[in-house]
């Protein structure tokens, strides 16, 4: 199975340079690593807020598989960390802006002591099906 690594313009390139594989397209999948609030710049946006930090992911993820040749439609799974149980109501309704419905991503939703920066309140990976074409 052939395998390529996908580093889109538009995510962290500092985290890109220093060995952070921001996504793998085996076939027709493709795989995206955990994304957090940084954005293009490296900067952490939304410190303390989580709304807004998951905005950011979710335009991480986007940019991801538009740079794949899909859309968020193609996105089958979702797998969401959370520092707190009280950011899953602003998680969840950013969520729903871009996963409107009616066929959601399959889903798992973990409660974790911490991530890689203190002032990420949640991270995403995701695994879209995404036609070579």
């Amino acid at each position: 199975m052939a395998r390529e690594f996908l580093k889109p313009a538009g995510l962290n390139a500092a985290a890109a340079a220093s060995g952070y594989g921001p996504a793998a397209r085996s076939n027709d999948l493709v795989f995206i690593s955990g994304q957090t609030a940084r954005n293009a710049e490296g900067r952490t946006v939304g410190i303390g807020d989580a709304e807004a930090q998951a905005v950011q992911v979710y335009e991480n993820i986007k940019t991801v598989v538009e740079a794949a040749g899909g859309t968020l439609a193609d996105v089958i799974l979702l797998r969401t960390y959370l520092t707190d149980r009280a950011h899953r109501q602003a998680h969840g309704a950013v969520r729903r802006r871009y996963f409107p419905g009616p066929d959601f991503p399959c889903s798992t939703l973990l409660i974790v002591a911490g991530l890689a920066d203190p002032d990420f309140l949640l991270e995403v990976e995701a695994v879209a099906h995404i036609a070579k074409k």
